[in-house]
């Protein structure tokens, strides 16, 4: 296989490797605060907070989780909650304090937020208000030792006409806890933080994404291996100090964080969020801020674009226009060539690359493709069950190695015994991705390996799903699948066998609300079909994939 024919079409005037700083993320935000202090480096609806004052709330953040919570170089810190500036200030708070960041999805319900402390051994956490129920037992039984919670409503601190949800704009009754301190009163303190010490081969970021068993499964990335992501992708994509950035992705996802707030601070960029996603909120932005780049799901992109004013929306600054984890159709991907002049730059990357891995060109792009080997990535196409290099043009199981891959698994030598392999000297990881390689050395995703569903960009494991709802006191068998779906790229179906006397009673509906008390909104199953029995192989096995297949099938006809 030619691996290197991609170089024909390499971006011209960019190196085939790169330099790649040996720095923390912190240090990123420490040289922005000092090259730019007036520039805005957060815009939060019509809130600007400039990297001076950036600095200056992480620096006292930072301070109070050292000196109050007795957070320690190396430890692990829970951060639970939506897109908001607070967000920003608490991750790189953590950093500074020289600990990790334990991103918690702000869907989680109570059970998932105790695995994460548990696994990940986190004992203190910043949280916002309004996710605070799920953390309440974890604060109540010692589990959370300390938490820091904040209110969304507190970083409005400047005057909008735009629409901010009541769910933002609210203020609830304060936490009284003897282990609770007010957001206001931990930068209140007023303390200075010790010397920071984190380099770049410390833990920095500790998120988690599920496995074949459904139990969430923590990537162990370093400050290096997440800055190798962020340097790759701004080169690639031709950003700059003067990029701006639309955060409307949630930070807590690998998406989210890298592209929208940890790549334009390491620019000194600046960066619009949202909370939410909120289509018409993000033109606004967009008009208003000059936003120039954007990395998106497709999913998103569908939504934005179906606005019925969005002709008349002033978009000329946008430039970049980025995304993955679903192929955007080829219907979508030709009106925006056609009526905005803009390229869909589809990638890939996963959790345990620090998302950024392979990019298309952007002189030479292909459409419904995960783009090329980016710098210093080693990609390849094996048979899944020899690991033997196939040819060019026939599908097989992506691997790759590059700087950006997580280090392994944590606490999971059994995962990372069968996510690793050493080839040519060097340690592949197996995306568990079924792809092939075209002859121009362009990669095209052609299934999954893992039986995974990807529900807007969110990986749902059916086994876990499973799991769940056989909690359910009137389901007998059930099996879950992906399906396709239109805005979301797929999503959850469930076949659902009841028992006995639930048979022609129990509904559809009564199954989704059970679903939305048990587990995070985006794992619930959107479609129910009720059926008989469930096919099983010859060794009583659920046949999942005959039900796949099925739904494929019936689709297609």
């Amino acid at each position: 296989m030619n691996r290197t024919a991609h170089e024909r079409f390499w971006p011209r005037g960019l190196p085939r490797t790169l330099h790649f700083p040996r720095t923390s993320l912190w240090y990123n935000l420490e040289v922005a605060a000092t090259r730019y202090p007036d520039k805005a480096a957060i815009v939060f609806y019509d809130t600007v907070i400039r990297y001076a004052q950036l600095r200056e709330r992480v620096d006292r953040l930072a301070a109070f989780l050292q000196q109050r919570c007795g957070v320690r170089r190396g430890d692990r810190v829970a951060l639970f909650s939506q897109n908001c500036p607070q967000y920003i200030v608490a991750y790189y708070a953590i950093l500074r304090a020289d600990a990790a960041v334990v991103p918690v999805n702000a869907m989680s319900t109570a059970g998932e937020f105790d695995y994460y402390l548990a696994d990940s051994g986190a004992s203190v956490g910043v949280v916002a208000r309004d996710l605070f129920a799920s953390a309440r037992a974890a604060v109540d039984e010692g589990r959370l030792r300390h938490a820091v919670v904040l209110e969304y409503a507190d970083a409005l601190e400047a005057p909008t006409d735009m629409q901010v949800p009541n769910w933002v704009s609210a203020r609830s009754a304060p936490v009284e806890h003897p282990a609770v301190t007010a957001w206001a009163d931990a930068l209140g303190a007023g303390l200075a933080p010790a010397p920071h010490l984190a380099g770049p081969d410390d833990l920095c970021v500790l998120p988690y994404t599920s496995g074949t068993t459904g139990h969430p499964k923590g990537c162990i990335h370093t400050h290096y291996t997440m800055t190798c992501s962020l340097v790759g992708s701004a080169f690639w994509r031709g950003l700059s100090s003067e990029s701006v950035a639309l955060g409307v992705a949630p930070m807590f996802h690998l998406l989210g964080m890298q592209n929208g707030m940890n790549l334009p601070i390491c620019l000194g960029g600046t960066v619009a969020m949202l909370p939410r996603w909120d289509p018409a909120a993000a033109a606004t932005l967009i008009e208003r801020y000059g936003v120039s780049v954007w990395t998106a799901p497709p999913a998103m992109l569908v939504d934005f674009f179906a606005q019925p004013d969005i002709g008349s929306r002033d978009l000329s600054s946008l430039a970049v226009l980025t995304g993955g984890g679903a192929a955007m159709p080829e219907s979508v991907a030709t009106m925006l060539h056609d009526r905005f002049g803009l390229a869909y730059l589809e990638g890939y990357g996963m959790t345990e690359t620090a998302s950024f891995l392979h990019g298309n060109p952007p002189h030479r792009p292909k459409r419904q493709c995960l783009g090329m080997p980016t710098f210093e990535v080693d990609s390849r196409i094996v048979d899944p069950e020899t690991l033997e290099e196939l040819p060019q043009g026939e599908t097989g199981e992506l691997i790759t190695s590059a700087p950006q891959v997580m280090l392994g698994y944590w606490n999971n030598p059994q995962a990372n015994e069968q996510a690793f392999i050493e080839r040519d000297g060097k340690r592949f990881l197996r995306t568990g991705d079924l792809a092939c390689l075209d002859e121009d050395g362009y990669f095209f995703m052609r299934d999954r390996l893992k039986r995974m569903i990807n529900a807007s960009g969110y990986k749902v494991w059916p086994a876990e799903v499973e799991n769940l709802m056989y909690g359910h006191p009137d389901i007998h068998e059930v099996c879950v699948i992906g399906v396709r779906d239109a805005r979301r790229g797929e999503t959850v179906k469930a076949f659902v066998v009841p028992k006995p006397p639930a048979r022609g009673t129990l509904t559809a509906e009564a199954i989704e609300t059970w679903c939305r008390t048990m587990m995070s909104a985006y794992k619930v199953p959107r479609i129910v079909e009720f059926i008989d029995a469930l096919p099983k192989s010859a060794t009583g096995k659920v046949s999942w994939r005959e039900l796949q297949e099925r739904e494929a099938a019936g689709k297609e006809s």
